[in-house]
């Protein structure tokens, strides 16, 4: 029988490419620097971004031990069962929303070892209609403080360009909660 080749699949948009810009590069740097630095741990809760800062924030040898865990929640139901969102909060608020965010980074750091816990939730390209294109909320909490909110509209863009601004974003509040 002879022997058949398969090519790859090739991609005709940008799903599978993550091109991050070297000054991004060089802000996970300096923010697991400094977690490494103040020995602390981190845990993600992440909708819109589907696992990439968590890949982001385990690329980095050396320092890829100041990582817990990452929770992927793209889904209500994900949200409910991984983070005990509660469907009642999820109906009310929706799960792009202020109190959905910090309800996933807060419970991301009850259910983790971790010291801080970045949540983001959002619209990383078309939105369903009655949804606002490009709405991204963001939250970071820390053991024994307050946790911080962020609302972003980066407004009608391409799916990957949300994503690096999310995580642009998300590592400038990481920095920032190690700073508190």
């Amino acid at each position: 029988m002879p022997t058949r080749t398969i090519d790859p699949p090739t991609m005709t948009d940008d799903t599978l490419s993550i091109n991050l810009p070297p000054v991004l590069e060089q802000a996970i740097r300096r923010c697991l620097d400094r977690a490494c630095e103040r020995n602390l741990a981190l845990a993600t809760a992440e909708s819109c971004t589907g696992g990439l800062l968590a890949s982001l924030l385990t690329d980095i040898e050396g320092c890829s031990h100041v990582f817990d865990r990452g929770f992927i929640v793209y889904s209500n139901e994900a949200k409910r069962e991984m983070l005990d969102i509660s469907a009642s909060l999820l109906q009310d608020h929706g799960a792009v929303s202020h109190k959905t965010a910090v309800a996933m980074a807060e419970n991301a750091l009850e259910k983790s070892r971790a010291d801080i816990a970045i949540s983001i939730s959002g619209f990383a390209g078309k939105a369903r209609i009655g949804d606002e294109e490009g709405l991204v909320h963001y939250a970071c909490a820390r053991r024994g403080f307050e946790t911080h909110h962020r609302e972003a509209h980066y407004g009608p863009k391409e799916r990957s360009e949300i994503r690096i601004d999310c995580i642009r974003a998300a590592i400038e509040m990481l920095e920032n909660m190690m700073d508190e």
